[in-house]
């Protein structure tokens, strides 16, 4: 009798838990949605991997059965998905009012309890203050040279061998050049390889978190906790023995944790600078590994953007001379290009807010804790803004002025957390292309299959074959001598 009564009691228990966890309390109305399974919700169909150039299948078949804004679990958490031009701009809008930063659980085990992405208020700003200081335009006009030296160091080591793969190679001269600014590392003088333990990282970045030996998120969390020990030990020495002049960003970390009153910690200078190295190329690289696939399969847009940079060069006074400011800002059509690229990249698939208390919008309520998922690629992919929205056309951007984010373009976030490393992600992009199209031709070799889980990745990398092209000119003129 009593074994009856108690799995009587454990099947209503579960089933109660069960209808709870399905029908979530709320002092109004939910947008529609499922929760998914307990525990899980719907987190394996979220990272389920796709090759779609459309907006990703697991927002596209809620959207055609829900609507713009929608109901989810993603582990463990409820969200509301805005594919919604307006709420999106609504929830950017009342940062700090009504909603807050926020990201899941996982995302702030790996990139620390006190990165920039988790902090708020007065922190944030002074966080914010303190990277402009290295990434503003002040700095990127001094730093233009040294961006066009790694270019064009590197694409000449690329021409010299059968193929290079383009994503890990673009990555490695980025990381290269933001290590050297950040911390004065030089990769080919260091006795530990810094960057081998980002890749570690990134490999686990957007992977199911489970934390387990074996598991991509458990080798992601294995590649921090050895990038953060190399990152404490750096900061720890320089600390020990400060340089008379500030010659890079950890000069300025050490000067600001020795004033008086300072409110900056070591833990959060470490979170900075580890968020700031992989920030700052792995987004980029994909970028640029898409826009060189990008010109391969669109000639037309290849001879545009060629022309553009050919016409600077023919401009000069003196040839030798390097890029200037102002020619970096001459290039219109690189910049629609540029625009072109990151919106069908898709680099960033999901923004997250945090309601901080309940929210009206549009007849639905958005709890208090219930996180907000800004979703970009439906953005970017919305057919009543873009026509014919996936396909790749740099030209439908003549015209148009972009000074930030917008309702209908958020590549690099939005509102009072719009990335700061934007104009030097677009000096980066810009600068890489001008070297690659005024002194190179390449083709592709394999590769360049693209699959988003749901983030960007070139599974089998984009391998290319690249040659100068004055080599091919004097070939030319050989052959035809001959």
């Amino acid at each position: 009798m009593w074994a009856l009564f108690i799995g009587a009691l454990i099947i209503i228990i579960i089933t109660h838990w069960v209808y709870s966890w399905r029908n979530p309390r709320c002092r109004g109305k939910l947008p529609p949605g499922s929760m998914g399974l307990p525990l899980l919700g719907e987190t394996l169909q979220f990272f389920a991997p796709n090759t779609s150039s459309d907006i990703p299948p697991f927002i596209k078949e809620r959207m055609d059965r829900f609507g713009s804004i929608f109901k989810t679990n993603l582990v463990g958490r409820p969200v509301v998905v805005s594919t919604d031009p307006d709420l999106n701009y609504f929830v950017f809008q009342q940062e700090g009012q009504l909603f807050q930063s926020w990201y899941p659980e996982t995302f702030t085990e790996i990139f620390g309890r006190q990165n920039v992405g988790s902090l708020h208020g007065f922190m944030y700003k002074y966080l914010k203050n303190m990277v402009l200081n290295l990434f503003g335009p002040e700095s990127l006009k001094r730093m233009l040279p040294e961006v066009e030296q790694a270019a064009n160091r590197r694409l000449q080591q690329w021409s010299c061998v059968d193929t290079v793969e383009l994503k890990d190679a673009t990555a490695s001269m980025i990381f290269d050049l933001t290590a050297k600014k950040l911390i004065s590392y030089d990769a080919d003088n260091s006795s530990e390889n810094l960057r081998e333990n980002f890749i570690a990282f990134i490999q686990g970045l957007i992977s199911f978190p489970l934390n387990v030996p074996g598991t991509a998120f458990h080798k992601c969390l294995q590649g921090r906790k050895r990038a953060m020990r190399m990152l404490k030990n750096m900061l720890q020495e320089r600390r020990a023995m400060p340089r008379n002049q500030q010659s890079d960003f950890f000069d300025y970390v050490v000067e600001e944790l020795q004033k008086e009153g300072t409110i900056l910690t070591e833990e959060i200078a470490l979170d900075l600078m580890f968020v700031l190295l992989f920030a700052s190329f792995e987004t980029t690289s994909l970028a640029i590994t898409l826009a060189v696939k990008f010109l391969s399969e669109y000639p037309l847009v290849l001879r545009q953007l060629t022309e553009e940079h050919e016409a600077i060069l023919n401009q000069r006074e003196n040839a030798d001379s390097g890029l200037s400011w102002k020619e970096y800002k001459s290039m219109t059509f690189t910049f629609q290009f540029i625009n072109e690229t990151v919106r069908l990249a898709n680099i960033v698939p999901g923004i997250f807010r945090k309601a901080l208390r309940d929210v009206q919008f549009k007849g639905y309520t958005i709890p208090a804790g219930w996180a907000v998922m800004v979703c970009p690629p439906a953005v970017h992919l919305n057919r009543a803004k873009y026509e014919n929205p996936v396909a790749f056309n740099p030209w439908r951007w003549e015209g148009v002025e972009l000074n930030g984010a917008s309702k209908h373009f958020m590549a690099f976030g939005g509102g009072m957390r719009f990335c700061v490393g934007t104009d030097f992600t677009k000096v980066q992009m810009a600068v890489f292309l001008h070297c690659l199209v005024t002194k190179y031709r390449w083709k592709p070799i394999r590769g360049g299959n693209i699959v988003r889980t749901p983030g960007l990745q070139f599974p089998k990398g984009f391998h290319i074959q690249l040659a100068k092209k004055d080599a091919r000119k004097k070939e030319k003129t050989a052959d035809n001598s001959a």
